[in-house]
């Protein structure tokens, strides 16, 4: 009886243990759902609908104009499209390769600029991957993922508002971690984005890639702007600024130069920029001997 007792204890604490391991997952499954959360093995994702308002209302907006928005970004994408293959085909057609075998008896001049020209072809059109730590530097990891990020959102916020402009219903808004690439992603009602027309499906598909090119440009404006977008933080004409001193350079040294300093004269020759430095340096020889300390090694940025 003692035995059958012991057993019986042992049935009840494996059940009660069972129990309390099913009622914790599924207290976890739930926390999982409620929160949009999805985890798997190299993959994290979140999902919320905090932000459908806001898609609604940039969706909604000015409906027209929207319209003529997403019309012309996937008639320029279909052209860029139609334009990319149609080079495709002239490059791998049998009549251009016909004219380059038969032209590569000419001489060995122009045999060997067309087969430079054919790998040039050729190298464009290989994908490059980027391996982070292989090539590319680990110190621009942050801004590489970054640039992946905003990106994958602001292409996603093309799909969402194009999709809420042909009258799509949009379920929500997410972010997802694949490995360590970030991402974005929208969840759009598929039986919806189903029974519209092929032309409205394009104007949603093509929205994304539209973002971002508009994206690029916006990106390459601000590089081409940033000295006079920073202007007001920084001050001009007034000297150089030493941004660096090599190792092996004479001025280098306790009482000599060092990275930051900013140089407003050389003896008696005033430098407000990097060409007065170099006119105050070319001077002639005698008045060379006479520097307090010499500047080769030296490296300046005007200001």
């Amino acid at each position: 009886q003692t035995h059958f007792s012991s057993i019986v204890h042992m049935v009840s604490g494996v059940n009660k243990h069972y129990l309390s391991s099913v009622y914790f997952k599924h207290s976890y499954e739930d926390w999982l759902e409620n929160n949009g959360l999805n985890i798997s093995p190299f993959h994290i994702r979140w999902q919320t609908a905090v932000f459908n308002r806001a898609f609604y209302s940039w969706g909604r907006r000015k409906a027209r104009m929207l319209y003529q928005w997403f019309n012309f970004g996937m008639f320029f994408l279909l052209g860029k499209t139609l334009m990319q293959t149609l080079a495709q085909m002239m490059a791998d057609s049998p009549t251009s390769s016909s004219s380059l075998s038969s032209s590569s008896f000419s001489s060995p001049s122009s045999s060997s600029s067309l087969s430079s020209s054919s790998s040039s072809v050729h190298n464009e059109q290989v994908l490059q991957v980027v391996v982070p730590g292989i090539n590319l530097p680990v110190n621009q990891l942050t801004y590489f993922f970054a640039a992946v990020l905003i990106s994958g959102v602001v292409y996603e916020i093309g799909h969402g508002k194009a999709a809420i402009r042909e009258q799509v219903r949009f379920n929500g808004f997410g972010i997802f971690l694949f490995i360590i690439y970030p991402g974005a992603f929208v969840d759009l009602f598929t039986t919806h984005l189903q029974l519209i027309s092929p032309v409205q499906q394009l104007r949603i598909f093509c929205a994304g890639i539209w973002h971002n090119f508009i994206l690029a440009l916006l990106g390459i404006l601000a590089l081409l702007l940033l000295p006079v977008i920073l202007l007001p933080f920084y001050y001009t004409g007034v000297g150089v600024l030493i941004t660096e001193v090599s190792e092996d350079s004479p001025s280098i040294g306790p009482i000599g130069l060092f990275a930051g300093d900013l140089v407003t004269h050389l003896q008696d020759c005033p430098v407000m920029n990097v060409q007065d430095w170099n006119e105050c340096y070319c001077i002639s020889g005698s008045t060379l001997q006479q520097l307090s300390f010499p500047v080769r090694g030296v490296y300046i940025s005007s200001l």
